[in-house]
């Protein structure tokens, strides 16, 4: 599984020219989950994400989590991210989860992450979205387990 983590001070997705969903100050994580993915493995990403430090403290260094800064979380699946590009021109998917087991567990990871922090909106699994953002920092890192 991975997770693109961007710091932002607002995000929001559409669908169909809809806004789905929109937060403030917070984090807009992007999830690509792979086809060896486990329940176990996006829990321990979930939390992984919760602890994540990359708000500034009273110093501006980055020391508190989202929890720490009272900050939002949006979550939107992203499965281009399960791409092998390692060759060639044009990305190959095999390493991707299949949908329904991918659904299955991004839900999860949306799951466990409100049931620690309230501050948590989704985009809309499998559709074509439009995800708006502004970047803080730009602050943006890419977890892997």
């Amino acid at each position: 599984m991975k997770a693109l983590i961007q710091r932002v001070k607002q995000a929001r997705v559409e669908v169909n020219d809809q806004c789905i969903s929109a937060i403030n100050t917070g984090m807009l994580v992007f999830i690509g989950i792979d086809a060896h993915d486990t329940d176990a493995s996006v829990i321990a990403l979930a939390d992984r994400l919760l602890k994540y430090r990359l708000f500034s403290d009273d110093q501006g260094r980055m020391n508190l989590n989202i929890q720490q800064s009272n900050g939002e979380i949006l979550l939107v699946s992203q499965f281009t991210l399960s791409a092998d590009t390692k060759k060639g021109l044009r990305p190959g998917f095999s390493s991707a989860a299949a949908p329904g087991e991918a659904e299955r567990l991004f839900n999860l990871v949306a799951f466990h992450l409100q049931q620690r922090h309230k501050l948590i909106k989704t985009g809309q699994f499998g559709a074509d979205m439009q995800v708006f953002l502004q970047n803080d920092g730009p602050v943006t890192f890419l977890l892997e387990n």
